[in-house]
């Protein structure tokens, strides 16, 4: 019997093939801009033939189409997984999910220790799906050709570091999960309750 995708071990790779990996990386970048994109156009909602009639009396009163009256606005309000519900988010950790099995772990993952718990079930954990999908984002746009050439540096020191630091540490949300790879353990820690409402 083959192991889960999630309890596999971790990728240690070799000095010479980091060439290979900075190449899959940038694929899978382009691959995911490429999803989100397709994504995008998939849920943009088309307009009927009866919003086009009646958006024609709107523009002899000069109110464009644009305008909305309402407030409300189209599409998501953010791009922050947390903001997303239904297909929305479970797209979206399915991309986040991809990101961080295939560079993530491989690349940053580190050995798991009592100093540095790791959760298999990860994407269970509200925090760490957040603060992962926040690390993803920033990675998305700091490694883009536009973020000049000390994007990546600014990625690390700004996001990567800092986001592994909150979600290994002892107390962190993987606590009360895995310490020792030969021992998995997943556990969700209660949140406090809020004050009488």
């Amino acid at each position: 019997m083959s192991e889960p995708a999630h309890e596999s071990k971790p990728v240690r790779i070799p000095d010479h093939a980091l060439d290979d990996l900075v190449s899959t990386v940038t694929q899978l970048a382009a691959e995911s801009r490429k999803q989100g994109e397709t994504l995008a156009r998939l849920t943009d909602v088309q307009p009927s033939e009866q919003d086009d009639e009646q958006a024609e009396p709107d523009a002899e009163e000069g109110i464009t189409p644009d305008s909305d009256s309402t407030g409300s606005e189209e599409g998501p309000s953010s791009v922050f997984i947390l903001a997303l519900d239904g297909k929305a988010y479970a797209e979206e950790l399915a991309g986040l999910t991809i990101w961080v099995h295939h560079l993530l772990l491989p690349v940053y993952g580190r050995e798991i220790s009592t100093g540095r718990p790791w959760c298999p079930q990860w994407h269970e954990h509200p925090e760490a799906v957040a603060r992962l999908h926040a690390l993803w984002l920033a990675w998305q746009q700091l490694t883009d050709v536009k973020a000049g050439l000390a994007g990546p540096s600014t990625w690390h020191r700004d996001h990567l570091d800092p986001a592994l630091l909150q979600l290994r540490i002892p107390h962190g949300p993987f606590g009360a999960c895995t310490t020792s790879p030969a021992r998995p353990n997943h556990r969700l820690l209660a949140s406090p309750e809020p004050a009488g409402v």
